[in-house]
């Protein structure tokens, strides 16, 4: 979907649609295109056609050139990069919530927090983060519903600062997060805005919709309506 998205984004005329057998399925579900394959091919047939927007990242390849991709779902920036490596690298027999659950414990056990400096729009943080969340729709990571009221055709981005968390408030908050009902929390800050810049002294590994394309400085843009997708009736 990724690569599909990249090379379709912004042309005239051209529809995606989705049969969701990826490990995540986390865009189809954020748009709620059915996971049933039947029922899938009838939405990508006959399904209603909504345009939504796009991110567009400017980041650092892994080569050190700077690198463009767009995104549909959702970025990140800093420790959920690494668990999208780690479940993309380990088998999916037990399914892709079971996969990134695993990694998430596995990843948090040996992540060291870094400072980050960030901003959206005129909003500035500097911190002890694990993540920078930056949400076109509410789903990431096979099924968690990490930033519950983003709509993927506002004009902007919900951004999750995610900090210096504990073993235990991820034990706590995790079974939340699948059910869209861990905001508030004491150490996360939900802001939104278009435009969403992130840096750090040691640069962090970035995720778009699942890949890992490179790392921090990273630079998120909402493109309005740069995406016609075809979703249920």
């Amino acid at each position: 979907m990724h690569e599909v998205v990249n090379g379709i984004a912004q042309r005239d005329g051209v529809e995606l649609t989705v049969i969701p057998r990826g490990t995540g399925c986390d865009f189809a579900r954020s748009l709620r295109i059915p996971h049933n394959t039947d029922r899938a091919i009838e939405v990508a047939l006959s399904g209603t056609v909504r345009t939504i927007d796009l991110g567009r990242a400017t980041y650092r390849r892994w080569d050190g050139v700077e690198g463009h991709s767009w995104f549909a779902n959702v970025a990140s920036a800093g420790m959920s990069g690494a668990i999208a490596q780690r479940a993309n690298d380990t088998t999916k027999a037990l399914g892709g919530k079971v996969s990134y659950v695993w990694a998430t414990f596995a990843v948090f056990a040996r992540w060291s927090n870094s400072e980050i400096d960030m901003s959206v729009g005129a909003e500035k943080r500097r911190a002890r983060m694990h993540d920078v969340v930056v949400a076109n729709g509410p789903y990431f990571g096979g099924g968690m519903k990490i930033c519950p009221d983003a709509e993927p055709d506002d004009g902007a981005f919900d951004v999750l600062l995610i900090g210096d968390l504990t073993k235990r408030d991820l034990l706590l908050t995790m079974p939340k997060i699948f059910r869209g009902t861990h905001l508030p929390h004491p150490k996360a800050e939900l802001l939104r805005g278009a435009e969403v810049l992130v840096e750090s002294d040691e640069p962090l590994p970035i995720e778009l919709d699942g890949e890992q394309p490179g790392t921090t400085p990273a630079r998120f843009e909402a493109v309005p309506r740069a995406l016609r997708v075809r979703v249920q009736g």
